[in-house]
């Protein structure tokens, strides 16, 4: 997403790294995690589903959904009805959060079924996240989700109407508690299993978009936007 300015932002891009804290250092492989702030807004920016966790009675809750980034703020939308939503509006500080993803570039095929792994691509988030109540942000924001999915999409659609409006819920997450972590190169097999007679490697996997395919109704006049033929 572009490094675009919500309205009262307080928390602009830098250069500088995410600090690490007690949450976002990991116990094990401690050196794939990165706090880099550009690597971070790289994985955020080629994903669009992320995994938003977090408690709900007593018991933990991962939902899977759409999301925007513009600069340090992610944003996820959803019913007024949702609970997790109704939970961070007008709460004090609001709700408590882990926001997850991923991205699996590779399987990594070793000689032992132990070291057997992915390559992959992972941004961790913790924070609190709030209801955003703030009519020029939640236009932003919504548009932001939108183009997150498929850029320039949101100038190519009518925008939201009052009622879809009040029935659809923003929260924002603040990105200050922020993690990367990377695996990349082949499998790391033990020197006995070297000479074992089991093929070891990676399978690279690539993310694909077929050719757009037109809605029933759809005016045959209507020509593919450009964003989509690229």
């Amino acid at each position: 997403m572009p490094e675009t300015a919500t309205p009262d932002s307080t928390r602009p891009d830098t250069a500088a790294p995410y600090l690490p804290t007690e949450r976002t250092v990991p116990t094990r492989s401690k050196e794939r995690a990165s706090y880099d702030r550009k690597l971070v807004h790289s994985i955020l920016d080629a994903a669009y589903v992320c995994h938003l966790g977090f408690v709900r009675d007593g018991a933990p809750v991962v939902l899977p959904t759409l999301f925007g980034r513009i600069g340090e703020r992610l944003y996820v939308h959803g019913s007024t009805g949702s609970r997790p939503l109704r939970a961070a509006d007008g709460a004090d500080p609001g709700l408590p959060v882990c926001l997850t993803v991923t991205h699996v570039d590779a399987l990594v095929l070793a000689r032992s079924a132990f070291h057997h792994s992915l390559n992959y691509r992972s941004v961790m988030v913790h924070g609190v996240a709030v209801t955003v109540t703030d009519p020029e942000e939640r236009r932003i924001a919504l548009d932001a989700i939108v183009d997150q999915v498929v850029p320039g999409r949101s100038r190519d659609a009518r925008p939201a109407d009052a009622k879809e409006l009040a029935a659809t819920a923003v929260i924002r997450l603040d990105l200050d508690e922020v993690s990367a972590k990377v695996r990349t190169g082949g499998p790391g097999d033990e020197p006995a299993d070297v000479g074992l007679p089991h093929w070891a490697g990676i399978v690279p996997l690539t993310r694909g978009y077929a050719e757009p395919v037109p809605a029933d109704d759809l005016d045959p006049a209507i020509a593919v936007p450009p964003y989509l033929s690229r």
